[in-house]
């Protein structure tokens, strides 16, 4: 066998293993995972994907009976691991609540700020997510606590672990990780870095990321990060990854339901128009580039909260700014290969991913 036919078979029985016709991923985007999208990259044989950061324990059951009502396809849902509990300096706030409210006025928020919502129950969050019993449960941001691990093994869940590094890659092998996916800095939305610190410390391309984890740990490898064509699948095959992962190439689709301008935006984005930003959440994430964060980063302007403190902050404008089709105060993530995203069914772009991808390694 040569090595292109092994390359095609080793992708072939990871999907074999998941009940997956092919193996690509949609990737577990949190606020843009519904389930008619997972549904339909299910039903052409991939694996749908919710991200639950947001969602109570009851919108997670629902989600998955959602997807069970279209699908009896194969999904992974996806929580982030949380951060350490951080103080947060009340002068500094108050300088970026005064920054924030010209953008607020802006982008047409006239209703007034709501108090503050606790976010949801890591743990409760947990349990949700093992009683929907999905194929995969995937982490981001750091590993699972070893009870969470034990109860996922137990009922035969399989493990996702997201790294960004090669050290991190080798910390959740060791923590019991099932499967890594590597996850490159050209990826749209929020790093997974296991320490918010190390995300803009460590940008690693993908390419230079995944066959050094791929050589450094036994299991399996997913490539997610700038994947959004045939081209970048048959890549990432190539660099020994057993199956790929794309978010950003399935927000154009037509079962995704993102905001129209944030869909047109990624259409005409091109990679130098993305950038690594903290203006949004705390947590650095993948955007378009937009006039908030040019301002946001403009000297004067306070440095962005810690996560969560900054997500709450900026919910307001953000939410103003979707509503109103404000492209410049929304939080529109992307990544560097969003021009290559289709505004096409979601079937289509996974037939058409893997087909072409085909084609290239024959």
């Amino acid at each position: 066998m040569g090595k292109r036919e092994a390359v095609i078979e080793r992708s072939i029985r990871f999907a074999e293993k998941l009940k997956l016709r092919v193996p690509v991923l949609l990737a577990p985007m949190a606020g843009a995972c519904p389930a008619s999208l997972s549904v339909a990259v299910a039903n052409a044989g991939g694996m749908g994907a919710c991200g639950v950061l947001l969602m109570s324990p009851a919108q997670i059951s629902s989600w998955a009976e959602d997807f069970r009502a279209g699908s009896n396809g194969c999904f992974q849902l996806n929580n982030w691991i949380p951060d350490p509990a951080v103080c947060v300096d009340a002068d500094h706030e108050a300088r970026l609540r005064a920054f924030l409210a010209g953008w607020e006025v802006e982008m047409g928020a006239v209703e007034p700020a709501s108090g503050a919502t606790a976010a949801p129950d890591f743990d409760k969050q947990c349990q949700a997510m093992l009683a929907a019993e999905p194929a995969v449960i995937s982490s981001i941001m750091g590993v699972y606590p070893a009870p969470m691990v034990a109860d996922m093994k137990r009922r035969g869940i399989l493990w996702f672990a997201t790294a960004t590094t090669v050290a991190e890659a080798i910390m959740a092998e060791a923590a019991g990780a099932d499967v890594i996916v590597a996850q490159g800095m050209e990826a749209g939305g929020h790093r997974g870095a296991f320490t918010a610190a190390d995300a803009q410390r460590s940008l690693v391309g993908l390419f230079s990321l995944l066959p050094a984890i791929v050589d450094a740990v036994e299991v399996p490898v997913v490539a997610t990060g700038g994947i959004s064509d045939a081209r970048g699948v048959a890549a990432a095959l190539m660099l020994g990854a057993s199956a790929v992962q794309t978010g950003t190439g399935f927000l154009r689709a037509d079962e995704s339901g993102i905001a129209p301008a944030w869909a047109d935006a990624i259409a005409r984005t091109a990679p130098e128009d993305t950038v690594a930003t903290r203006a949004f959440s705390g947590r650095l994430g993948r955007s378009i580039r937009t006039r908030y964060i040019d301002e946001a980063g403009a000297e004067g302007v306070p440095e962005p909260a810690p996560y969560p403190a900054q997500r709450a902050l900026t919910k307001r404008m953000r939410d103003a700014a979707t509503k109103a089709g404000k492209l410049d105060g929304m939080q529109a993530w992307a990544g560097q290969s969003s021009k290559l995203a289709q505004a096409a069914p979601a079937g289509r772009i996974v037939d058409e991913l893997w087909d072409g991808a085909l084609d290239l390694l024959a």
